[in-house]
């Protein structure tokens, strides 16, 4: 895979900046696996396609290259460190339940110096500070999509938009989220599905757009959308 050419697919320049901090940021999160588990994928050109460039692809459901953007458990900082190196237009916003990942991921900002990113340790049902504040909320998880919008969706501004990134989409899924979706005030606006390169698989961004304010009651504590999702 030719990982510049294939950002360039992406409209996305990879300068000599960006192309060191990417570097800096992989021998980073390879050190750190090491003590700390972060990721199964460990290969070089693995991670600059199955974390890098799959992280770049949501650029393919932003309508705008200034924007603000919530990443919810962001994990090793997929998608949020790669959108934030690369555009420095982005204000990017990250949350996580775990703080060893937050420290992780504080202490890689600090290393890479790239200013237009936060990360803070809290879960999404209690981030209340930063209620509908958000041009785009995103997560790059495998929890079920009717679990993930109530999550997200009250993070996300009206007119903004949640995207779920997933590596397989059941339609029954998409279907089983149609209540989900309205409850929270949001409509769907498209379903993106691209194929990473070198074989890599395919994968789908579901955007949900927000077109009225969600309800003051969601989200409802873990355990009740755990045990009953909406």
């Amino acid at each position: 895979m030719n990982f510049k050419l294939e950002c360039e697919k992406l409209n996305i320049n990879i300068n000599k900046d960006i192309e060191d901090k990417l570097n800096l940021y992989f021998n980073t999160l390879i050190e750190t696996n090491k003590v700390m588990n972060l990721t199964n994928i460990t290969d070089k050109d693995e991670v600059y396609n199955k974390h890098f460039l799959d992280s770049l692809y949501l650029t393919k459901a932003l309508s705008k290259d200034k924007y603000s953007l919530c990443d919810v458990g962001s994990g090793a900082g997929f998608p949020a460190l790669p959108l934030a190196i690369t555009n420095e237009n982005a204000s990017i916003t990250i949350i996580d339940s775990l703080n060893k990942r937050i420290n992780f991921l504080n202490n890689t900002i600090s290393l890479l110096n790239i200013n237009n990113i936060r990360a803070y340790h809290l879960r999404a049902e209690d981030a209340k500070e930063f209620r509908e504040s958000f041009d785009y909320v995103t997560a790059r998880a495998v929890a079920r999509l009717n679990m993930l919008l109530e999550l997200c969706m009250p993070l996300v501004k009206v007119g903004g938009s949640f995207i779920a990134m997933k590596s397989v989409l059941a339609s029954e899924e998409l279907e089983e989220s149609k209540n989900a979706i309205a409850k929270l005030g949001g409509k769907i606006k498209e379903v993106i599905n691209y194929e990473l390169p070198d074989d890599a698989g395919t994968r789908t961004l579901i955007v949900i757009e927000k077109i009225k304010n969600t309800p003051n009651i969601y989200p409802r504590i873990f355990k009740k959308i755990k045990e009953n999702p909406l």
